[in-house]
């Protein structure tokens, strides 16, 4: 039995290997192809260089691209947390037409990006609001609100009772009973939830063409640029975008855990 319990492990352990390898080893490409030049599909080893980096510094389309891709993302995330947890909020107080709502929020979601886009574009033309970066931003809180939304009405139902119910007994009134017991315990949630809506909005791309106006985002800048193929400081984009995206990650799995598991390990 022992033995056939190692082979097994030992199976899955290969095949999880190589998963992962065909996964995540493609990543890597920009990044040694940032550092040395590539001849004829051969990475010359012997040319160490920065200068994609220097390059990049320089390409000032790029770096506007970026730029209103973060100015994006971070007002989604903002509007997304905030509204996102109100809502959930709203329906886990039982509030009337909860399954109206929760339709509403999960609907933009659900359906496919170019539609979502092209109802938002109707919608815009019809009221006569110019697009622009706004109007992005609108359109990916709309598209990652359920994500959010979802989260945090997940913890909101996983908590017990008895901490609003022992916030009330101790004299506290509904404003002190939310800033210092629910939102303590939705904090972990509402992270989580913005940065999977900061990613959600860094790479959405058919919405945003739809309802941009004369200021592109990255990726609708990466979709132009594909026709004429990619300059070598858009490998030191892509690198430097892959290296902040696993800091992120390594920080919100380290925030997510919860404290209780930490004490423990230690």
């Amino acid at each position: 039995m022992r033995t056939r319990v190692s082979v097994s492990t030992i199976i899955l352990a290969a095949i999880t290997a190589l998963v992962a390898v065909l996964l995540y080893s493609p990543l890597f490409v920009p990044i040694v192809s940032s550092f040395f030049e590539i001849n004829h599909g051969q990475v010359d080893w012997s040319t160490l260089t920065l200068s994609a980096y220097i390059s990049l510094s320089e390409n000032s389309d790029v770096l506007a691209a970026l730029r209103a891709t973060l100015i994006v993302g971070l007002c989604t995330v903002v509007l997304s947390v905030v509204c996102g947890t109100l809502l959930a909020l709203y329906y886990h107080n039982g509030r009337a037409g909860r399954g109206a709502l929760q339709f509403v929020i999960t609907l933009p979601f659900l359906m496919p990006p170019v539609i979502s886009g092209l109802a938002l574009l109707i919608f815009f033309r019809e009221i006569n609001f110019d697009r622009s970066l706004v109007t992005v931003v609108i359109g990916h809180t709309i598209f990652v609100l359920a994500i959010v939304y979802r989260t945090v009405l997940t913890r909101l139902q996983s908590m017990s009772p008895t901490l609003v119910e022992a916030s009330y007994d101790l004299g506290a009134n509904g404003w002190q009973t939310f800033w210092r017991v629910i939102l303590p315990n939705l904090s972990s949630a509402m992270a989580g939830g913005a940065v999977l809506a900061f990613a959600l909005s860094f790479d959405e791309t058919m919405i945003t063409i739809l309802v941009t106006g004369t200021q592109s985002t990255l990726p609708v800048r990466l979709w132009a640029m594909m026709r004429l193929g990619f300059s070598p400081d858009i490998n030191a984009l892509v690198a430097l975008i892959l290296i902040f995206t696993i800091v992120l990650c390594v920080f919100a799995a380290r925030f997510l855990i919860p404290k209780q598991m930490l004490a423990h390990r230690s």
